[in-house]
């Protein structure tokens, strides 16, 4: 029996591709290096191949307001 979660072992979970924003990256399915990047992830403007950011794609306002809570509507 696994001590963690087989994803939580870096060394179990094998090759996750990542876009890096400041290097040159090549498409993990056919090689090129030209990108359609989003929000949340990139997207092989050849072969369609979608690998998730780097960077999470979680900054910016607007996603997630912490400490405010909900009130609820009365009629």
């Amino acid at each position: 029996m696994y001590r963690h979660a087989p994803t939580t072992v870096p060394t179990r979970r094998g090759y996750q591709p990542f876009y890096r924003p400041d290097e040159v990256n090549h498409c993990p399915g056919c090689g090129a290096a030209q990108w359609i990047v989003g929000r949340m992830v990139a997207e092989c403007a050849f072969c369609s191949t979608a690998v998730p950011l780097i960077t999470g794609g979680m900054t910016g306002p607007g996603l997630f307001h912490l400490g405010q809570t909900a009130t609820p509507m009365v009629a």
